[in-house]
């Protein structure tokens, strides 16, 4: 079973960097990256989930309508991506809810920062999507976490997938920077383990990033950029379908896990 997702944001990487960049230029960024990525998933026939921040559904709702009009889900991820707030969840969901016309049952913090998770079930989410239970230098220590879906104070968790014993992340850097065939592999391995797959990539990482050295991006992030991402992931979601895997959205995925508890 794989949960693919993408969190739908206005680009703001560059900020991180120093390099003073607007909303418009970040929207322009983040759309382009968008439709990309939607034509490789309509080409292969399979679904996603998105997590739109606010910000994304108000100013793109023509995305938006041809995310929902594809058939892929869609989710929350916080109203301004570079400063979310508690106060986003609830926010965040009258939003996106409005612009798509569609019930949102998940969330994911920007940056998958922690949350309270009583506010998330206040917000009536099913599920949050904020953990990778990895070590990432600089963003995370969540070694001890669990690495699997579980209850949390009534909403279920549905971490990143990583390697089972050594947990290494299998997001969107390692498929920007991994020899493909290792990647697949740890992918295989991983599935055969866990019998499910979560990973996330980003609009963005489908834009021709190489090509503007003005936004100051580490190598890590513009290796394989733009087309070379979206022909990665196509191989990838090929490789995943002739292996014979379902993809599903997240909230098809949570009320099969709640059934079943």
């Amino acid at each position: 079973m794989i949960l693919l997702s993408f969190d739908t944001e206005e680009f703001d990487v560059p900020r991180e960097h120093g390099v003073d960049f607007s909303l418009k230029q970040g929207m322009e960024v983040s759309v382009e990256g968008t439709h990309r990525l939607l034509d490789v998933l309509k080409q292969n026939a399979v679904r996603a989930t998105f997590f739109c921040t606010g910000n994304f559904a108000e100013h793109a709702p023509e995305v938006i309508r041809r995310i929902v009009n594809e058939g892929h889900e869609v989710a929350c991820h916080g109203v301004d991506h570079w400063q979310p707030k508690d106060t986003d969840f609830a926010l965040s969901k009258e939003i996106v809810e409005r612009v798509s016309r569609q019930t949102v049952y998940g969330y994911r913090q920007p940056r998958m920062f922690p949350v309270v998770e009583s506010e998330i079930k206040r917000a009536g989410y099913l599920y949050n999507s904020s953990l990778n239970p990895a070590f990432i230098p600089g963003r995370y220590i969540h070694l001890t976490e669990p690495r699997t879906p579980f209850m949390k104070d009534g909403v279920l968790q549905i971490p990143a997938s990583v390697t089972p014993l050594i947990r290494f992340p299998l997001f969107w850097l390692a498929l920007h920077n991994l020899p493909e065939r290792l990647y697949h592999w740890m992918v295989r391995r991983t599935l055969r383990h866990d019998g499910h797959f979560v990973t996330y990539f980003h609009p963005w990482e489908f834009f021709e990033l190489k090509e503007h050295p003005e936004f100051k991006m580490p190598f890590i992030i513009k290796n394989h950029s733009g087309r070379q991402m979206c022909q990665r992931l196509d191989r990838l979601v090929k490789m995943l379908k002739q292996d014979g895997h379902q993809f599903v959205g997240y909230t098809e995925f949570t009320q099969a896990f709640l059934a079943k508890a």
